[in-house]
C-alpha cells in the first residue's frame, strides 16, 4: 500500500468513508433499539462488556480501562448494583477491595438483547435483501473485515 493515491482517488475513498462511518453508526443506533433497555448509558454497556469479556473487576480497574477517575466509575456502577446486574464479593488476595462481576440476571439480559439484536438483522436481511443481494452484503463482509484486522 505504498503507492501514492492521486487527488480524485483520495477525494473517492474520503466519501465512501464518510459514507460507512454514517452508516455504521445508523447500523449500531438500530441495533440499540431493538434490544430495548435505551436506559444504560453508554459507560455502563462498556462496564457490563468489560465484565463480561474480561471477568471480575475493582471499581479502579474498571476506571482504568475507560479512562475515568474512580468516583465516576463508582457513579456508573452504582446504579447498575442497584439494578442486580453487577454485584460486589471481597477480592480473594486483598479483602480490602471488592471484586465486581454480572449476575446471572444480568448476563440472561445480555444474552437476550444479543438474541432480539441478532433476530431483528435476520429478519431485515430476509425481507429487504433479495438472495443475490445477500450473497453480495456478504463478500462484503468480508472485505471489512479485513479493514479491522490488525
Amino acid at each position: 500500500m505504498n503507492r501514492r493515491l492521486d487527488q480524485p482517488e483520495a477525494e473517492r475513498a474520503s466519501a465512501l468513508a464518510l459514507e460507512m462511518r454514517t452508516l455504521v453508526g445508523k447500523l449500531k443506533r438500530k441495533l440499540r433499539d431493538q434490544a430495548g433497555h435505551k436506559d444504560f448509558s453508554s459507560s455502563q454497556v462498556a462496564v457490563l462488556l468489560r465484565l463480561e469479556k474480561d471477568g471480575p473487576a475493582t471499581v479502579s480497574n474498571l476506571a482504568r480501562g475507560e479512562a475515568m477517575r474512580p468516583q465516576s466509575m463508582g457513579a456508573v456502577v452504582a446504579p447498575l448494583e442497584a439494578a442486580g446486574l453487577v454485584s460486589g464479593a471481597p477480592d480473594p488476595n486483598d479483602g480490602r477491595q471488592t471484586l465486581l462481576s454480572l449476575t446471572s440476571k444480568c448476563r440472561a439480559l445480555l444474552q437476550k438483547r444479543r438474541a432480539a439484536k441478532q433476530d431483528w438483522l435476520t429478519k431485515t436481511l430476509l425481507v429487504k435483501l433479495s438472495a443475490g443481494e445477500r450473497e453480495k452484503l456478504a463478500a462484503a463482509v468480508g472485505i471489512l473485515a479485513r479493514l479491522v484486522e490488525d
